[in-house]
């Protein structure tokens, strides 16, 4: 069974975690365990298992303001770094069966 690392850990502060920015709704901080240079995740602080899953049926204003975040920290990491890369995963690929996206930029580093 999966374990939902940010309900257990991040949302619950098991874990701590470095904030880069955060709404009522949203939270966005810098990667526990980075796969790249740069590498902030977002996600939603309610529990959404993923994008294509009922729970985020009825979330349009949600995934809206999910975007709205995505948006000022991929521009910040332009700003500094000079790119960025939006991801997100599913299916097999979701590790976290929680919503989440990763902001990226440089070189990958594991």
């Amino acid at each position: 069974m999966n374990q939902d690392f940010y309900c257990n850990e991040v949302l619950n502060e098991r874990t701590p975690v470095s904030t880069v920015f955060e709404t009522e709704s949203v939270l966005a901080f810098h990667h526990t365990r980075p796969f790249y240079e740069h590498h902030i995740v977002v996600i939603p602080k309610s529990h959404i298992s993923s994008l294509i899953s009922d729970e985020a049926g009825n979330t349009e204003q949600l995934l809206l303001e999910i975007l709205r975040v995505i948006k000022k920290v991929a521009a910040i990491m332009v700003d500094e770094t000079g790119a960025s890369k939006i991801i997100t995963n599913l299916g097999e690929y979701q590790d976290t069966k929680h919503l989440h996206w990763h902001v990226v930029s440089g070189e990958r580093i594991r």
